[in-house]
């Protein structure tokens, strides 16, 4: 059975300004399209910076062509490792101008070029080396492993990186926990670690007075220090700064809880419903696995030094989440984030529609709560199986109340095609996403819930009109 439950609160929406979010988003646009050109830049600055130390010259005989391209294909592939690196290492600058999520996409598509460029780096430096001592590639490749210095750190260093990029793989990571995934990943950094000496020590590359090797001396300290500054110092320093303790955990539905925790200084937390952060909850068994969640309501604080209590709400998808339905009060909490764009600072429209499914509605309610609209101006579309899966349904209802926004509640079995997203019952009647927000293609668009479920609904909100700075979206996948 489709239930739709539509509530408008009274009055017409009042007019803003059109510009209102148009400058944050060509502001945000542009700095997602000037980090792609310096990303670029720095793979071209490399090659540039060999060919003015007299890197062509190389191009003269056979053999030192195949030298030649070899350093080419190492000087890019290691670059681009560390973009990867830096993608990963969680700057506000990147965070900010392309999301968490977007980052790790452009993270996992340079996982192969880096590796090809690297493996194409060791076949056409052995074979340029071979031919110019009258040796087969293999002969070659054993005669540097056994008389460079170092050489066999950059062969373990290739292991090590074709390891990271078959466990990235989607059939592969599948097959195992995220932890196992998580702990094989970390090898990214041994396998940097592994290549950098040969770089400097073999051969004249980056010999003393060239600037290849400033460069590449500058990038290596400055991606190591971004990482050890937003991956290691500022988690310490968020967890010891706001003293995050469970204070209850409370049934929402079976198999869902909604964990309240107490903290201090949880004002400088406020304003960002909807984005998510890694939770550790410091008990036995549970404090070594990271959970990435949003927070299901803004901080409430209890007095003006910014004591107060904030909440997430979370559902039984496995041993890990399961185990944070006996969190004990008082527990310890480390907290790193927030991240993502799944929040106001994403916004590039007057208008708004939110559309959350399952546990992907909590957030949805988080952002509901700050979000800046006039009433009338939002929509909100919850789906689920039953009103039972329409998590935190009675907040909702009470917030599109207060704030004057439309809610619908879009309950069934699920269709399949392109509509998918939507109750079967409803696809039979004739509705699609523009019968519940017609004015969504000018309209910022909302959307979190499983995947394929996303997929589905972005596919919809695409062919009504909704351009793709308009489309934000909360992934639940790894």
């Amino acid at each position: 059975m489709n239930s739709s439950l539509q509530m408008v609160v009274p009055g017409a929406a009042r007019s803003t300004p059109v510009e209102r979010f148009r400058g944050q988003a060509r502001s945000r646009l542009f700095r997602a399209d000037l980090l792609t050109v310096l990303a670029w830049s720095s793979v071209a600055a490399a090659i540039a910076l060999w060919l003015a130390d007299g890197g062509a010259t190389g191009f003269s005989t056979l053999a030192g062509s195949f030298t030649a391209l070899g350093i080419v294909a190492g000087l890019a592939g290691m670059d681009l490792v560390l973009l990867m690196l830096l993608l990963v290492a969680r700057l506000p600058l990147i965070d900010g101008a392309v999301g968490h999520d977007r980052a790790l996409e452009f993270h996992r598509k340079l996982g192969k070029p880096s590796l090809y460029l690297l493996l194409a780096h060791g076949i056409l430096i052995a074979a340029g080396y071979g031919m110019a001592e009258g040796l087969d590639p293999v002969s070659e490749l054993v005669s540097l492993w056994v008389l460079v210095p170092d050489m066999w750190l950059a062969i373990v260093s290739i292991g090590l990186f074709i390891a990271v990029v078959v466990t990235s793989l989607v059939a592969v990571r599948r097959r195992f926990p995220y932890e196992f995934w998580y702990a094989v990943h970390l090898l990214t950094y041994a396998a940097v670690l592994t290549a950098i000496p040969h770089q400097f020590s073999t051969g004249a590359l980056f010999a003393e007075g060239t600037w290849q090797r400033w460069y590449w001396i500058a990038i290596c300290i400055a991606t190591g220090a971004a990482l050890a500054h937003y991956r290691v110092l500022e988690p310490i320093v968020a967890t010891v700064r706001h003293q995050l303790k469970v204070s209850r955990v409370v049934t929402e539905a079976p198999g869902v809880v909604s964990i309240e925790l107490t903290g201090r200084h949880l004002d400088e937390l406020a304003g960002n419903g909807g984005r998510f952060f890694i939770w550790r909850f410091l008990s036995p068994g549970a404090w070594w696995h990271p959970h990435p969640f949003s927070l299901s309501a803004e901080p409430v604080l209890f007095d003006s030094s910014g004591r107060g209590r904030l909440r997430i709400t979370v559902r039984n998808l496995g041993r890990g989440s399961a185990q944070l339905a006996r969190l004990k009060s008082g527990t310890s909490v480390a907290i790193e984030g927030p991240y993502g764009l799944f929040s106001t600072a994403a916004r590039s429209r007057d208008q708004v529609v939110m559309i959350g499914a399952g546990i992907g509605i909590t957030p949805i309610r988080a952002l509901l709560e700050r979000t800046p609209f006039e009433p009338g101006n939002a929509t909100v579309i919850l789906r689920g199986h039953s009103e039972a899966e329409l998590y935190l349904g009675a907040e909702i209802l009470e917030l599109c109340r207060r704030r004057g926004a439309t809610l619908f509640h879009l309950t069934g079995p699920r269709t399949t095609g392109k509509q998918g997203w939507m109750p079967e019952s409803a696809v039979r009647s004739g509705h699609r996403l523009a019968s519940y927000a017609p004015h969504v293609a000018g309209a910022d668009v909302y959307i979190c819930g499983p995947t394929v479920w996303a997929r589905s609904v972005i596919s919809e909100a695409r062919s009504a009109g909704v351009r793709e700075e308009q489309l934000h979206n909360e992934r639940f996948d790894w």
